[in-house]
């Protein structure tokens, strides 16, 4: 997760680490089955365990990252916030109620939809309000509502800076 000074943000919606972990377990079971004495499991059989396990659980592993990761790139007219498939350009975000939100004095409107599809947020994320200029609200699921807040606020039109032509560092 980042949020430079450049407004980019990055936020994957999953990790490998349960694939290496059950990978781990089956490898673990595997040197056992060959190790202790007594009948031994098939090689059918544990190849065919590995394939579905394994199979199973990488494929959630890659939904999660692929349906949940949450991206702010761009500075802007041209800034957007994407969750999954799904984009917002920062233009149709209200700003002032964003820092209301921050600031402890605006919320969520009941029912709000989460952005990137789903019926609920998933586990170990916050929903971080975001009201559009149309008077809709939805909320973004994250884990780092803080730095999300600070990377949409960089990148949005009303605060961001003109990017017609090139910057000026200033000694």
């Amino acid at each position: 997760m980042s949020a430079p000074q450049d407004g980019s943000y990055l936020e994957p919606g999953g990790s490998w680490r349960s694939f290496w972990l059950v990978a781990g377990v089956l490898a673990v079971l595997l040197v056992l089955d060959a190790a202790l004495p007594g009948g031994d499991v098939p090689a059918l059989l544990w190849v065919l365990a590995v394939v579905l396990v394994l199979g199973s659980v990488g494929a959630g592993c890659l939904s999660a990252r692929r349906v949940w990761t949450v991206r702010v790139a761009g500075r802007g007219p041209d800034a957007a916030l994407w969750v999954g498939r799904e984009q917002l350009l920062l233009a149709d975000v209200d700003a002032g109620h964003l820092r209301a939100v921050t600031a402890g004095t605006a919320g969520v409107d009941a029912g709000a939809p989460v952005l990137g599809g789903g019926w609920s947020l998933p586990n170990g994320r916050t929903g971080l309000p975001l009201k559009r200029t149309d008077g809709t609200t939805v909320l973004v699921p994250t884990r780092a509502p803080a730095r999300l807040t600070e990377a949409i606020l960089t990148s949005h039109p009303a605060t961001a800076g003109s990017t017609d032509g090139p910057g000026r560092v200033d000694s």
